[in-house]
């Protein structure tokens, strides 16, 4: 399994595109697409048109503005250029609704000559090929339904929290992960409402029993304190600070090859 970081920051940030991750198993799967990172994904050289499983963590246009962008060039590729598979949306309760009405009423998209399948699978676990995800929901905003994500391939297991403060629904999704990408919004000094600081990340990740926390969705705060000690004050397994474009190899702990933190 691998992990490309497509977007390590937030909607304000400005060096860091906002959320995105590709995770390539037996599948081509990308959990959420925030502006700036289908640039990423065009620049880290991956055919978005093979691009076949979105996920979406919860409906703030930070973590999923690129879908237009994208949707739009999958259109008109498809219709006169190549043909391309059809594409299925996940997310959280709404999603229906949302990508739905976009599909109908932006120019364009209603002609999509591929299809298209919207889900909301709940907190369950579905299987797409040899790859099993597991969406579960996590606490970010009252009345907004947000989902983390668990991509369980081969042996390894990589888990996305998404957008998400501590809760027990975080702790048990990342139960075991390998690698455990999680909402570093802020340092300690300044946290925020319905989002994670470096320690309540690096809690997680030691509740957890994460092999290897990668810390992402810094806002530009973050950038001033060193969240990467922050987070090892509590956990002491290794710590990634993530960046865009980063690509990690997710490995069962049998084969991975240890390096220093």
């Amino acid at each position: 399994m691998r992990l490309t970081v497509l977007g390590s920051g937030t909607n304000v940030h400005p060096t860091r595109a906002a959320a995105g991750y590709l995770v390539e198993t037996d599948q081509l799967l990308l959990f959420d697409f925030g502006p700036r990172t289908l640039m990423n994904l065009i620049k880290v050289g991956v055919d978005r048109h093979r691009l076949r499983h979105l996920f979406i963590t919860h409906h703030h246009t930070d973590h999923f503005a690129d879908f237009l962008p994208f949707f739009f060039d999958a259109v008109f590729h498809a219709k006169f250029v190549a043909p391309r598979p059809g594409l299925t949306i996940y997310g959280p309760r709404g999603t229906r609704r949302l990508f739905g009405t976009l599909v109908k009423v932006v120019p364009g998209f209603s002609t999509a000559p591929f299809p298209i399948t919207i889900t909301e699978p709940g907190d369950r676990t579905i299987r797409i090929g040899h790859t099993r995800v597991t969406a579960g929901t996590v606490v970010h905003r009252p009345r907004l339904h947000c989902q983390g994500y668990r991509v369980a391939h081969n042996g390894a297991v990589f888990t996305y929290s998404g957008d998400s403060e501590y809760c027990a629904g975080l702790v048990e999704l990342c139960h075991g992960a390998d690698v455990a990408v999680l909402d570093c919004s802020f340092p300690v000094q300044r946290p925020g409402a319905g989002h994670m600081h470096a320690g309540d990340c690096g809690r997680v990740a030691r509740e957890a029993g994460v092999k290897r926390l990668v810390l992402s969705h810094f806002y530009p705060v973050a950038e001033r304190y060193d969240v990467k000690a922050q987070a090892g004050r509590t956990f002491g397994g290794r710590i990634t600070v993530a960046r865009d474009r980063m690509r990690i190899e997710v490995t069962r702990p049998s084969l991975a090859v240890p390096r220093s933190r």
